[in-house]
């Protein structure tokens, strides 16, 4: 939520946290996570340690282990509703998290 101001800044205040839940590194590579219109984001070589989080950020930014960035030029999470998918890289669901609020305050799933 805020105010869009289509910066780069603004747009990369959107962003999605993907957490590993298990002690083994994950190969993430191939996986992807979308919007319920489609926007879709795909995972070039990447791993993901036990334990650890990855941060998908919607605009433009410089690769880490930590953080990941779509590249986007336009916001793509609506900030009243919508559902966030994870697939890996076979296309199966691994988890999806759906928000509807239009208050002011994160989603954890």
């Amino acid at each position: 939520p805020g105010s869009d101001t289509r910066t780069n800044a603004s747009i990369n205040g959107e962003y999605a946290v993907v957490k590993n839940m298990t002690s083994t590194t994950r190969s993430l590579t191939g996986w992807t996570i979308r919007d319920a219109a489609a926007h879709v984001y795909k995972f070039g070589t990447f791993s993901l340690g036990g334990g650890k989080t990855v941060t998908l950020y919607t605009g433009k930014g410089t690769n880490t282990t930590a953080r990941r960035y779509w590249g986007q030029s336009n916001y793509v999470w609506n900030n009243d509703k919508d559902t966030a998918s994870l697939r890996n890289a076979a296309g199966s669901l691994v988890h999806s998290c759906v928000y509807n609020s239009t208050a002011s305050d994160y989603k954890n799933c």
